[in-house]
């Protein structure tokens, strides 16, 4: 299987002199089609630099970042945003909805960015919210949903669409163990569909549901293993909000 994300030697520095703050150090690591990557680690470790550089939105200070196979660092800003928007899919812990639109609306907007139809769109896009159990709240607002609804808009937006990549910072950090799980099956469903995926968790249980778990500390890898449970989970019932 080939690699869909490649970091090679990637580190990345902030501040000089006494405030230098190395964050990230020779950071190596692929992520092929079909795989499920759990990045873990202590707070301030370097799991969330690794992830923005990974999907983009912030440049190394050393290495490089390969995106199914193109090197990132020679594209321009307006093709990297265009890379992002037609095959990156990314959750932010801060959810980053648009607070004019509707759930569904948010999930639907990069797919219309990218020229597909709206109604072709919204239609994913409903069907993206309804296996996250949204079906009910596809068209309210981001200020009528609650923490862990707004986290799975977010969620839903980023596996929505012929995306090539996943990437999700805490993805269930605002659920319950529930919908938590029910997050992880549609990673895991995104995958066993062809896309790669890295996810940031702190929670050991949920972690189990990568093909690998990638240990950082320090700005650095100092381990890869699978999980102890590499077992699928039982399936979910019927979600409520």
């Amino acid at each position: 299987m080939s690699a869909v994300l490649e970091l090679h030697q990637v580190s990345k520095s902030y501040g000089a002199g006494p405030t230098l703050v190395h964050a990230l150090v020779d950071v190596s690591l692929a992520v092929r089609v079909g795989e499920l990557v759990a990045i873990m680690g202590p707070s301030g470790s370097g799991k969330s630099t690794l992830l923005t550089i990974a999907g983009t939105l912030e440049d190394a200070t050393s290495g490089r970042v390969m995106v199914g196979g193109t090197d990132v660092s020679n594209m321009s800003a307006n093709d990297r945003a265009r890379m992002r928007r037609r095959f990156i899919g990314y959750v932010f812990q801060s959810f980053n909805l648009l607070a004019g639109l509707t759930a569904t609306e948010n999930v639907s907007l990069p797919l219309e960015l990218d020229g597909t139809r709206a109604s072709t769109a919204r239609a994913q896009a409903r069907e993206a919210l309804g296996g996250l159990g949204l079906g009910d709240r596809a068209d309210h607002y981001p200020d009528e949903l609650s923490g862990g609804e707004s986290q799975r808009v977010a969620i839903a937006r980023a596996v929505v669409g012929e995306r090539s990549l996943v990437l999700a910072d805490e993805p269930t950090g605002a659920l319950d163990s529930l919908h938590g799980e029910a997050v992880m099956r549609l990673l895991r469903s995104a995958c066993k569909g062809g896309v790669a995926g890295v996810v940031v968790t702190h929670d050991a249980q949920l972690a189990s549901w990568a093909d690998r778990v990638v240990f950082v500390r320090d700005g650095r890898i100092v381990d890869q293993t699978a999980p102890y449970d590499r077992s699928e989970r039982l399936a979910v019932p019927g979600l409520d909000r």
